[in-house]
């Protein structure tokens, strides 16, 4: 078989099969030869452990995760490209396409039926729409992954990884910080795809830690507190933290209670800060 990264190859395979890409699923597929197995090695995949995709395209990453992982399961929303896949991983018989909405999918009976007992790893080229959604979703799920590679926009890498206290974090920046320690692994150009989008895109991975930090009410108001602070990120927490249903004759006391000045702005603060902040407004 041709490498699935060949241009040639992949325009006659999808004309064989009468496909068309499709912006509203954000599709665009890998040609840099390079990048998948990166990716692949990157997330840990071993004989022992699963692997599970999110959107297999023509199955330039997937084909790369079944070499090294004893099973790999895609999670894919476009009804059209199993025929395409069926040709592409031939030969594969630890690859698994499940025609189904990542958003949708209950992820703890999910793994349990695909996986069993494995150890599982997330490994995935993320359309940008669903980026974040799907990041919190996996992470919110609670479900045990050793670590999420996903490649996602540049500058939602930034965003991502951006370290708490600085000007590039925000709302999201605090919640994948809570559940994981997010790195940026190395750059990918926009002309790695085609069709070529618009902006250059950045592999990432998150190592998910073990131990909540919260309990559940606190976590609840922590990122009440979090969307509270950076939706107004240019107001002093004395004037954005009504946002999370706290009185605001009540926030100075709870301010100086946590140790934070008044005049304090959201970017300013660390992860243990807001954490802070949350526990002594349910006290």
């Amino acid at each position: 078989m041709a490498a699935l990264t060949d241009i040639g190859y992949i325009r006659d395979l999808l004309g064989r099969h009468g496909f068309r890409f499709s912006k509203a699923l954000g599709q665009n597929f890998l040609v840099n030869p390079t990048v998948c197995p990166r990716m692949a090695e990157a997330c840990g995949a071993s004989p022992e452990s699963g692997v599970l995709e999110i959107g297999a395209g023509i199955g330039v990453l997937t084909r790369e995760l079944a070499l090294r992982a004893g099973k790999v399961v895609c999670v894919e929303v476009d009804d059209r490209l199993p025929p395409i896949l069926d040709e592409t991983l031939a030969g594969l018989d630890n690859a698994e396409i499940v025609l189904q909405d990542i958003m949708k999918v209950d992820i703890h009976p999910f793994m349990h039926e695909h996986f069993g007992e494995r150890s599982v790893s997330v490994c995935a080229n993320l359309p940008y729409y669903i980026t974040s959604p799907v990041i919190m979703g996996l992470l919110e799920s609670r479900y045990p992954f050793t670590s999420i590679t996903v490649m996602v926009q540049k500058e939602a890498a930034q965003r991502l990884c951006a370290e708490p206290g600085t000007r590039e974090a925000g709302a999201v920046t605090m919640a994948v910080r809570y559940f994981a320690h997010a790195e940026k692994l190395f750059d990918v150009s926009r002309g790695s795809f085609t069709p070529s989008p618009n902006v250059d895109s950045a592999v990432i991975r998150l190592t998910l830690h073990n131990n909540p930090t919260c309990t559940p009410a606190e976590e609840k108001r922590l990122f009440a507190l979090v969307r509270a602070a950076f939706g107004q990120r240019r107001k002093t927490l004395s004037n954005s933290l009504a946002g999370a249903g706290i009185p605001k004759a009540e926030i100075p006391a709870l301010l100086e209670a946590a140790g934070i000045s008044p005049t304090a702005r959201a970017e300013q603060l660390t992860l243990e800060e807001f954490i802070r902040l949350a526990k002594e407004s349910l006290k």
